[in-house]
């Protein structure tokens, strides 16, 4: 499967933005899948997650509340909607389906995601 994240750009501290990331090649559907943001300087970290039905999340702590990971298998995209955007949240955010299914030890490690698309930037200024 094959991702392009997009729909990042610059917005004020307290604003939102909304992510997608478009698969092809193959049906989203068949894939966990999650975001994780790379900030200036540091490796690239969790952000979100959700399972294959979307009856399951899970977030980082400094996101949860004000991020919703959500898909649409039948468009074949997942979505990243970002609330309450701090200058902090400021990164290249990038999508990638877990090679490790629905399992809550692996989810928050890069290792255990594959496909990765390229990012998109997301620029929060205060």
């Amino acid at each position: 499967v094959q991702l392009q994240a997009s729909g990042g750009g610059l917005v004020q501290a307290g604003g939102s933005l909304r992510l997608s990331c478009a698969a092809s090649g193959r049906f989203l559907s068949s894939y966990v899948v999650g975001w994780f943001r790379q900030r200036p300087g540091k490796e690239r970290e969790f952000v979100a997650a959700i399972n294959r039905a979307a009856d399951s999340t899970f977030y980082a702590n400094s996101v949860k509340g004000r991020f919703t990971v959500s898909r649409d298998n039948a468009a074949n995209t997942l979505y990243l909607q970002m609330n309450a955007l701090k200058p902090e949240d400021t990164a290249v955010y990038y999508c990638a389906v877990s090679t490790r299914g629905w399992t809550i030890g692996t989810l928050t490690s890069s290792s255990n995601f594959g496909s990765w698309g390229q990012g998109t930037l997301v620029t929060v200024s205060s």
